[in-house]
């Protein structure tokens, strides 16, 4: 079975035995004569190839116009025209080799550098070899949405001859569409640089990172390239309700790393075990009968919750008899049972003993 082809000189190679030309077909052939209607080319076949002149003159900044006896490859663009003539272009058999090209690198998910030559009210305008890619406006990182016309084109232009990366995310060289995307290429990016940041990560390793965001369900921090998250339960030994409560973004912090996930490139992270364990000491501070004071947190169908100031955390399961205290009061209780290897501490209420806070 013959191999795909993958290369222009491949297409070129499989269209030397064409004996019934194609539109689309790739030629090799030899200029016989040029003149102000185009040129004349020996193709090897019944019919010599024209070339029409609006095609000669699509020589690209910097290139050679065509000279008798030239060896040149052609596209076939009309195998038969009105007049009987095999139309085949010069610039678009020069331009097959960059649609072949932007074909691989989207196949290949690459990430190319380029730099943008001009924009338009969509977007902006890439020069990719001898073609005009575009990169649709959604597909810029850098640009804000929502903004008004005027201030989308200052945006745009300060972009063209910046160069930047893209991702190739649509080929039709017969529609003469090339689009990119700026977008997914810093994604892939990032992926690309976390998987090497992973990679020489080891759990137990203690990392400096920033805090870029924060969540409802806990903190994002880049430790050299790689985002890792520390869920809220790993924030402090104490309950977070909100982690703005212990961090702020841009702020600089130590973390452990708790779980590498390699194959999902995900990077747990904690900021409490770097701190002492309030439970490992909890046997000398909560042995069954002792009394001691704390604050209610919060109450669930599992009962009332109560804090104490070294970070451990008990609860008064429901009862029958009596009204829970409300959260934020102050209580006093005897504990009743104590398992610091699985965290849990329940509590007793004594009466007379809720105080509320101011």
């Amino acid at each position: 079975m013959a191999e795909p082809p993958d290369s222009f000189e491949a297409l070129l190679a499989q269209a030397e035995s064409v004996a019934m030309p194609r539109r689309g077909d790739l030629l090799r052939g030899v200029i016989l004569s040029i003149d102000a209607q185009g040129a004349i080319v020996d193709l090897g076949l019944k019919r010599d190839g024209v070339i029409p002149r609006v095609d000669l003159d699509r020589v690209p900044p910097g290139g050679s116009s065509p000279s008798v006896g030239d060896k040149v490859a052609v596209m076939v663009v009309h195998p038969l025209d009105e007049e009987g003539n095999l139309v085949v272009s010069l610039a678009q058999a020069r331009e097959s080799g960059d649609w072949l090209e932007a074909q691989r690198l989207m196949e290949s998910d690459s990430i190319v550098e380029a730099v943008p030559s001009g924009f338009n009210r969509g977007g902006l305008i890439v020069t990719f070899g001898r073609l005009r890619g575009f990169v649709p406006a959604s597909h810029l990182t850098d640009l804000p949405r929502g903004l008004d016309e005027e201030t989308r084109v200052v945006h745009l232009k300060q972009m063209v001859g910046r160069r930047m990366p893209f991702k190739v995310i649509e080929v039709d060289p017969q529609r003469q569409r090339l689009v990119l995307s700026e977008r997914k290429a810093i994604r892939q990016w990032r992926q690309d640089q976390k998987g090497r940041v992973i990679s020489e990560l080891k759990e137990g390793e203690v990392r400096k990172g920033v805090v870029t965001s924060l969540r409802e369900f806990g903190v994002f921090v880049d430790i050299g390239g790689a985002d890792g998250l520390i869920h809220i339960s790993e924030l402090a030994w104490q309950r977070v309700e909100d982690p703005g409560q212990i961090v702020q973004v841009g702020q600089e912090v130590e973390a452990v790393i708790i779980r590498l996930d390699r194959q999902s490139n995900r990077i747990g992270l904690s900021l409490k075990r770097l701190q002492p364990n309030p439970w490992q000491q909890a046997a000398e501070h909560y042995a069954p009968g002792a009394v001691c004071k704390g604050r209610v947190t919060r109450q669930t169908g599992s009962g009332t919750y109560v804090a104490f100031s070294d970070g451990v955390e008990g609860v008064i399961r429901p009862s029958e008899n009596g009204q829970a205290p409300a959260s934020g009061s102050e209580v006093e209780v005897r504990v009743l049972s104590l398992d610091p290897e699985r965290e849990r501490l329940e509590l007793e209420l004594l009466p007379a003993t809720v105080s509320v806070a101011e």
